[in-house]
């Protein structure tokens, strides 16, 4: 099995590939999204490091459970060969109601089958009040028709 797009990316490629992860991350399914990692992903999320798919699927059980109305908007930062920078912001609020957007810069690399190898997220959550939010499409995929990050001003 694989998973195009493959390395060596082009923008193209890459947007392609940052687009396959929000899509992916936004349906919330933990099993579905650990199956995109190799069997030995690393991860550094956070405080957090997870190895491989069981363990990234856990964490993401975790965090789902934790973030609620979870959105998420992927950029592209750069890129080369096997490797790509991503920034990203999510909304989400917690069990009291009080909503956060989360922001962050993460740094991929890919094997030569398309999965994803390494990733590390530095992440900050700013609280912010039900009308500043901006990610108000219904629960799943982001429409293509909604802005971007710089789009937003974000």
């Amino acid at each position: 099995m694989s998973r195009p797009p493959f390395p060596p990316f082009t923008e193209e490629t890459a947007r392609q590939k940052i687009r396959a992860a929000e899509d992916g991350w936004n349906g919330r399914d933990p099993v579905k999204v650990a199956q995109a990692y190799t069997p030995d992903s690393r991860w550094r999320n956070r405080s957090e490091f997870p190895t491989g798919r069981a363990e990234i699927e856990a964490f993401l059980t975790r965090k789902w459970a934790k973030e609620l109305e979870y959105r998420l908007i992927k950029e592209l930062w750069a890129f080369s060969d096997n490797k790509i920078a991503v920034r990203f912001a999510y909304e989400w609020h917690d069990a009291d109601g009080k909503w956060f957007r989360s922001y962050g810069n993460e740094n991929w690399e890919f094997d030569e089958e398309g999965y994803m190898a390494v990733r590390h997220a530095s992440i900050n959550d700013v609280p912010i009040s039900e009308a500043e939010r901006l990610f108000r499409w219904p629960q799943g995929r982001r429409p293509d028709d909604h802005p971007g990050l710089s789009d937003l001003g974000l």
